[in-house]
């Protein structure tokens, strides 16, 4: 009995030193809301020019995940994470279906930063929600007309993916408040290996009132039906802001280009400020056109507001105008929904309130 006794005291001692060195987070959002989309003019075979949706991840996409780190001595550890995104409203799987459609990584960290391996995000991306007031999300969202990947670049890819495929991706630890990324996709072309190639890479400076970003993300869409054909898409972004205390300051210019004529000048500008228990965040974004027709561009005007009831749950508003040009459909959706796109050249207008929790 004794002896029993104290296997299970040295037992329990190991298991005790082992949870210390490892862990693993279980976290997720859960955001819905009441969406109202309206357009000028409907498509050729569509009907309708307005909807009410029971709109899901409107301020943050709805997900489940789990990430996790293990000390393996001498400051080296292994992490990884795993992020399932799914629709609130009806319990499907988003990204297309897959389980971990949001993120699937593992790599390891140091003294020399990270290295990690799977299905992340563009570094473009990250650079873009970092500047955008409304974080990519709601109904201002700077994606319904700036690129967050190479494949949002345009109004026929607007709900296109932000995340890269089959990465790599080296990040640098902070340094005097300076981070870099630098990322690179396989397209897994035989015979090809630059068919489906994505590399990207962004620089962070974070420090006191200032953050300041610079990205480029750089995507082959060979195939390997036609390796032989490229369509490079490159996407340049420089923006940041600036705190003043009172509000902050939002600035970004984007060049969007590829190699059968898209050619795309992007500016944002923005703000936002606390006001009670939330914050209220206001943007323009003007989308110019640069190409031979010239007449495929748009612009968007954001106004929101989200109003804290604790540090994990908040109500949310917000209401934005698409304008296009002639030739172009750009809609305004929001962090998940497609919003509903009108005829080219006509507006599209959405407003939404809601609720979201994260735990």
């Amino acid at each position: 009995m004794k002896k029993s006794l104290l296997a299970l005291a040295v037992f329990g001692a190991f298991a005790g030193a082992a949870s210390a060195q490892s862990n693993v987070t279980i976290y997720g959002v859960v955001d819905a809301g009441i969406t109202y989309e309206s357009r000028g003019a409907v498509p050729a075979g569509q009907t309708g020019d307005s909807a009410w949706k029971l709109a899901t991840g409107v301020q943050s996409g709805n997900r489940i995940g789990f990430k996790g780190t293990e000390d393996l001595g001498s400051g080296l550890k292994a992490n990884f994470q795993l992020e399932n995104g799914f629709n609130g409203d009806t319990g499907t799987i988003r990204q297309g279906g897959a389980l971990f459609g949001r993120q699937a990584w593992v790599g390891l960290s140091g003294g020399f930063g990270s290295v990690s391996l799977g299905r992340q995000y563009d570094p473009l991306f990250i650079g873009l929600d970092s500047i955008d007031p409304f974080g990519t999300g709601l109904t201002g969202a700077s994606t319904n007309l700036m690129a967050g990947g190479t494949a949002g670049a345009s109004a026929a890819a607007q709900s296109g993916d932000v995340r890269i495929n089959n990465s790599i991706v080296y990040s640098t630890n902070n340094l005097g408040g300076f981070t870099g990324n630098l990322a690179y996709g396989l397209g897994e072309v035989p015979g090809a290996n630059s068919a489906g190639r994505t590399y990207a890479l962004s620089g962070n400076y974070a420090n006191g009132p200032i953050n300041a970003v610079l990205a480029y993300s750089n995507n082959n869409n060979g195939t390997a039906a036609a390796p032989a054909v490229t369509n490079t898409t490159k996407v340049w972004l420089l923006g940041g802001t600036y705190d003043f205390g009172v509000a902050k300051a939002h600035l970004a210019y984007e060049t969007e280009k590829n190699d059968v004529g898209l050619n795309y000048r992007d500016w944002l500008l923005g703000v936002s400020a606390p006001l009670g228990q939330g914050t209220v965040m206001a943007s323009y974004i003007n989308k110019n056109d640069r190409s031979a027709a010239g007449n495929a561009g748009a612009k968007q005007y954001a106004l929101g507001y989200t109003y804290a009831l604790s540090k994990r749950t908040n109500l949310y508003t917000s209401y934005s105008r698409v304008n296009n040009d002639g030739a172009a459909a750009f809609f305004a959706g929001d962090a998940s929904s497609g919003g509903l796109a009108p005829a080219a050249g006509s507006n599209s207008n959405a407003f939404t309130v809601g609720v979201r929790h994260k735990f």
